[in-house]
């Protein structure tokens, strides 16, 4: 996220981003200090930041809870990282994904329980599946509901599959996705959501719980590519009850192209996860209506 046509930037999608909890994954920072980590001149290096003031527009927007696992949250040092906190907060908001950090709320006497995890230093790491089961049990003994968002897989338009072990990109170990989902779903996850591919990936049923392995790209004014499968994307809304089974889930069409969210009439989003997960996940893909409702397989 760069400085930009503020004002344009979610107001088209602002209808589909309520609910007690609204989690995105923020790929930046929020900071007017410290040395971006990308050198002068840099072909293959991408530094994000946004003004500090930024956090309130994600407020307004609808956002509660900003994730920090993922590889642009140090992009601009620990100081960097230190105002991104302090702007999110600042704005209302919780935290999620660094190391050990839990968010925890209240929505109508339930207790709720959001973390986030990425394969970096400055995050809680996926590829330590023991310590990220430990992480989740201990959500798990407060809160009725746990949400997990994962920062994991391969990056690009050709990386709309689920891959079976880990998967790499420019020398990193991205992490096994389907491992890692499975084994918090077994700790006591609720649901998993992925982001870091920047393209849909498909929707498991696992053991009675909902797994989104990539959403794709919200926002990326002059920052993230947006042709072709890159400029579709989705807004997931889940419904939970209390023992974390699924009431209803709906899948939003969204179009991204210019980096700018809005609805899409077409739908693209609703069928290209419904062939993702057929060809991924077979008797465990989650069906999506035309209508992009979401039942279980």
């Amino acid at each position: 996220m760069v400085a930009g046509p503020v004002d344009e930037y979610f107001r088209s999608v602002r209808r589909l981003l309520t609910g007690d909890v609204v989690l995105g994954n923020l790929e930046g920072t929020l900071t007017d200090r410290g040395s971006a980590k990308c050198g002068a001149g840099s072909s293959d290096c991408f530094s994000f930041h946004a003004p500090p003031s930024y956090a309130h527009r994600l407020r307004r927007a609808g956002f509660t809870v900003m994730n920090l696992a993922n590889n642009h949250a140090l992009d601009y040092g620990p100081v960097g990282q230190r105002d991104t906190v302090n702007a999110v907060r600042r704005a209302h908001m919780l935290t999620t994904g660094r190391p050990g950090e839990i968010a925890y709320l209240k929505v109508r006497g339930i207790r709720v329980a959001v973390l986030g995890f990425a394969p970096y230093r400055w995050a809680q790491s996926l590829l330590d599946l023991p310590a990220a089961e430990r992480l989740v049990r201990r959500a798990d003994r407060w809160a009725d509901l746990v949400v997990v968002t994962m920062h994991a897989g391969a990056e690009g338009a050709d990386r709309q599959h689920v891959e079976p072990g880990n998967e790499w990109f420019l020398g990193e170990n991205r992490g096994n996705a389907v491992a890692f989902a499975h084994d918090v779903v077994r700790a006591g996850a609720d649901i998993v959501v992925g982001s870091g591919p920047h393209v849909l990936r498909g929707l498991e049923w696992y053991r009675g719980r909902l797994i989104a392995y990539s959403l794709g790209n919200l926002l990326g004014y002059r920052t993230l590519n947006s042709s072709g499968v890159t400029g579709i994307s989705a807004i997931l809304h889940v419904s939970l009850r209390r023992d974390g089974s699924v009431q209803a889930a709906r899948l939003d069409a969204v179009t991204t192209r210019g980096g700018i969210p809005r609805p899409d009439p077409g739908g693209a989003a609703r069928g290209l996860v419904r062939t993702l997960s057929r060809e991924d996940f077979g008797r465990r893909a989650v069906a999506v209506s035309p209508t992009g409702m979401l039942r279980r397989p």
